[in-house]
């Protein structure tokens, strides 16, 4: 053994107390219900954060115990309160697919071996879940933000007849669209694009915030009127505020009329394709020409794990294709391998995220999966009549799937956006619950999102309970 090893010295040492690790966190997850939804970091903790860089290690115990203190402190996102933002639960299951990846540290950028096969069925699973065709191409990547830049990418490319790969995109015109509640990583892309945020119409919506598709004609008429070259058009299967979901098979009509690439933001409202109650409503999801979407979120796989679905592979090829000399492949041996990951996306250092959605899906299966969808959907209906019911709340918009958008009402309180948000902060800072926040047509709302298999109704009841109790505290 060299002496400059990094494996333990006493691997009967590192196995106990690998496996005393491995049993709190699993009592972690196990009592994922229970405690506070959010517990800030303590400030002794924070200056152990800070302390400067070691030059000596520590041993198997010293570093077990640091990591098991940090158990506690994490979002807060595996309770069944957590209600701010659409973040998945997790599942103990992946603790396992963690545990095999790192022993295996294998980087799928490329080459002959099993974590390429363990990704390559993740993404046919994934294209039949969406009803792609199967000429469709995709990548497990960090998360929506990373698929909605290579989707860009590959539309942008193509329209450009890919000469923007080595020349640049110089002054091309054009012009893309989005609802006014999509999600900010559209605008994000372009602007690591080259094409600019501004280059990025934010279309009006209807009352029940979905895109107003007259309104989106009169965009790209006026567009072409001035100019501009409309090559773009972003439906949301979800919004991030409501939950909405555009009308996308009249967007795909339109793309098609009007030759734009039709891409299809679903971060968390496309894996509801499984719902046996909502599925319809993603009718034309599966006609778009790329598909953002994460397994993080609603599929309860643990962070991060999105996916990004390109309808053509040869288009998804000619936008990322071109290895330098010491990755060419060969026809036998480690580095075979018709198609690498690398030749569909910006990264060729890529960890192995797809294994935990594959011991994902393998373990529980959609249809369960879809059954947990379905129950979070009936848990939101739930919570809107409760507050439709009530005279001390005002519900500020239609319950479309998991989130619904309300506020406290005050006869003694006149400023109701203060107070809201205050009764927000207490209920996180008290460890009782994680809603967020969001302005709705002038208004501040309490957002609850469910996006988790533990909540049950009992944990909205409280909810309503605790808003009202503490609302009552701050209006006095």
């Amino acid at each position: 053994m060299g002496q400059n090893t990094l494996d333990p010295e006493d691997w009967g040492a590192f196995r106990a107390s690998a496996h005393k690790l491995l049993d709190t966190a699993i009592d972690k997850m196990q009592s994922a219900k229970e405690g506070r939804v959010w517990t800030p970091l303590p400030e002794g903790m924070k200056e152990v954060l800070r302390a400067d860089l070691p030059a000596d290690g520590l041993d198997h115990e010293s570093l077990q115990m640091k990591l098991a203190e940090l158990l506690p402190y994490g979002v807060g996102n595996t309770h069944p309160r957590f209600f701010g933002w659409v973040h998945g639960a997790g599942n103990p299951g992946n603790v396992l697919a963690e545990i095999t990846s790192a022993a295996m540290n294998a980087n799928l950028g490329g080459r002959d071996h099993g974590a390429i096969y363990v990704e390559q069925q993740v993404i046919e699973w994934s294209r039949q879940m969406m009803g792609f065709p199967e000429e469709a191409s995709g990548l497990v990547v960090s998360g929506t933000s990373m698929a909605t830049i290579i989707a860009c990418k590959v539309a942008r490319d193509s329209r450009l007849d890919y000469q923007c790969r080595e020349h640049g995109v110089g002054k091309a015109p054009l012009v893309g669209y989005v609802s006014e509640q999509a999600h900010s990583c559209i605008a994000r892309a372009f602007d690591l694009l080259g094409l600019g945020s501004g280059s990025l119409r934010r279309i009006p919506c209807n009352d029940d915030f979905s895109m107003n598709l007259a309104a989106l004609q009169k965009a790209i008429e006026d567009d072409r009127a001035q100019g501009f070259e409309p090559f773009f058009v972003v439906g949301t299967a979800g919004s991030v505020n409501v939950g909405a979901i555009d009308n996308l098979d009249a967007l795909a009509e339109m793309a098609k009329k009007e030759n734009l690439w039709f891409h299809v933001d679903g971060a968390f409202g496309a894996t509801a394709i499984l719902s046996k109650t909502v599925q319809e409503r993603l009718s034309g999801l599966n006609r778009a020409d790329s598909l953002a979407f994460d397994f993080h979120k609603w599929l309860q796989v643990n962070y991060d794990a999105g996916c990004v679905l390109i309808r053509s592979k040869k288009k998804h090829l000619q936008s990322f294709s071109g290895r330098a000399e010491y990755l060419t492949g060969v026809n036998k041996g480690l580095a075979a391998g018709e198609l690498w990951p690398v030749d569909l996306g910006p990264e060729l250092s890529r960890g192995f995220r797809a294994l935990k959605v594959w011991a994902h899906i393998l373990e529980h299966g959609v249809d369960k999966l879809g059954a947990c969808i379905d129950e979070n959907c009936r848990q939101a209906a739930y919570l809107g009549e409760k507050v439709k019911q009530s005279a001390q709340f005002e519900l500020l918009a239609p319950v479309a799937l998991n989130i619904v958008c309300f506020r406290y009402l005050s006869e003694t309180e006149s400023d109701l956006d203060t107070l809201n948000r205050d009764i927000v902060i207490a209920l996180q800072e008290r460890g009782i619950a994680a809603p967020s926040t969001t302005f709705l047509n002038g208004k501040l709302a309490i957002r609850v999102n469910i996006t988790n298999h533990r909540t049950d109704i009992q944990d909205l009841d409280l909810l309503l309970e605790e808003i009202q109790k503490i609302g009552n505290e701050f209006a006095k």
